[in-house]
């Protein structure tokens, strides 16, 4: 290990390793660190790269949003998807996502696999490697203090550094404070090594955090279910956009055909962040059953989430929901109204955008869900280039960041984990190599 490099990048996942390729492929000497004990972050549970197609359309998805970086995400996905085949990472044709979205699937281990390659050739990737503080010289950030594995400290020297430690959303206290005060408890979704370790390092050096309480990505999953990595797609209730979503005082208080990730946001807003989804027997055959995204497999979510002890269960009629268990906490007698209204194409709670139907196919499909976060909105403070900012919006001289350690990009809205990921991570390495050269 060198204690002298060009660019130092602190994790391991889709943004630090799309950094530490392009910076290797750029001529440039990388040392690549990350807490975990393998490579590849919450990248791996993913495998779509996909954002909105054009400036108006992501605007439109997310109008809150910073538009410089809104912009720059728009530009820069077609060379996102020009890197990923340059590095001979197949890469799928162009497919609909959540409406407004294009993207492409792909293989996220071998796309790690591949970068780790690249970075190895030249540089060093070390692993279970805690990244104490940054080190700053007259305001600027000239390396960092490093616990290695076997527990000895080093100080690194590096002309860049770049963050990319995966968000915050595994720190309990860290989601209640920028999250929402509910964002406790919930559920992960996402590996457990992002814990703000990226956030911490940026603010100690001079930079800020952004997008406090501006939402999370995440999805509904079934309650009282452990989630675990290897069922985190197959348990995530996508089809909720195709259901109804009642709160535990039996009020529908969102569109649900917004999206499952938009609904995950507002069920963490209502009493207890809890509520049941409800979908009719055309809505199981075709969507809790059917594949999200063209391409993906499809998985009967509602039998799975039954096999693992969820509270799920089969109701024959709208009366049946008035017989639902006091122990539960619900209105049941208040959502056995609105079912049998919607049901007969009566108005009851948001009107229904993009799925009006009735929903009057016996039986219903229940199930008790609550929000899983994979990655907050709030975080690190950049510019389009991923230069890191300070609360003034003055450039940290030698820090950048990406991936879901940066904020401000996303505001109450989704479009796209992944792309930003490599998009401003490939930003941040060439804005690196042109100044560094």
């Amino acid at each position: 290990m060198k204690d002298n490099v060009d660019l130092l990048v602190v994790g391991g996942g889709m943004a630090g390793l799309t950094a530490a390729a392009r910076a290797a492929r750029h001529g440039l000497d990388v040392l690549l660190v990350d807490s975990a004990p393998n490579l590849g972050g919450s990248a791996l549970y993913a495998g779509y790269l996909w954002t909105a197609p054009t400036i108006e359309a992501m605007d439109e998805a997310n109008p809150h949003g910073d538009p410089a970086l809104n912009a720059a995400l728009v530009d820069g996905f077609g060379g996102a998807v020009d890197f990923l085949r340059g590095l001979e990472v197949p890469c799928g044709p162009a497919v609909p996502i959540l409406r407004f979205g294009r993207g492409h699937q792909f293989d996220t281990a071998l796309y790690v696999d591949t970068c780790r390659k690249i970075v190895q050739e030249g540089g060093t990737v070390l692993m279970s490697t805690t990244t104490e503080k940054l080190v700053v010289d007259a305001g600027v950030v000239t390396g960092a203090e490093l616990t290695l594995p076997g527990g000895e400290s080093r100080t690194v020297t590096a002309r860049a550094t770049l963050l990319a430690t995966g968000g915050f959303q595994a720190d309990a206290g860290l989601r209640a404070e920028l999250v929402h005060d509910s964002a406790r408890e919930i559920p992960l979704r996402s590996n457990p090594f992002s814990r703000g370790d990226g956030l911490r390092l940026a603010q100690g050096a001079g930079g800020a955090a952004v997008n406090e309480r501006g939402g999370f990505y995440g999805h509904l999953v079934p309650a009282h279910v452990p989630l675990e990595p290897d069922v985190f797609v197959d348990l995530a209730l996508y089809y909720s956009e195709h259901a109804l979503l009642f709160n535990l005082a039996g009020e529908r208080f969102i569109d649900e055909t917004v999206g499952d990730h938009l609904n995950a946001m507002a069920l963490l807003d209502q009493p207890e962040a809890r509520g049941l989804l409800v979908t009719d027997a055309r809505g199981y055959r075709e969507f809790v059953t059917g594949a999200y995204v063209e391409g993906a497999p499809a998985t009967d979510k509602f039998a799975l989430a039954w096999r693992r002890g969820g509270r799920c269960v089969i109701a024959d009629d709208a009366e049946d929901f008035a017989a639902m268990p006091p122990e539960w906490g619900y209105d049941g007698a208040r959502i056995a109204e609105q079912v049998a209204r919607l049901a007969r194409g009566e108005a009851a709670g948001p009107a229904r955008e993009f799925d009006p139907r009735p929903l009057d196919e016996l039986p219903y499909y229940v199930v008790e869900t609550v929000p899983a976060i994979t990655f907050p909105f709030a975080g690190v403070r950049i510019d389009p280039r991923g230069r890191v900012l300070s609360a003034t919006a003055k450039v940290v001289p030698g820090l950048y960041a990406a991936g879901s350690d940066i904020g401000g990009l996303y505001v109450g809205a989704y479009a796209g984990g992944l792309a930003p990921a490599v998009v401003f991570a490939l930003a941040g390495a060439d804005d690196i190599a042109a100044t560094l050269k």
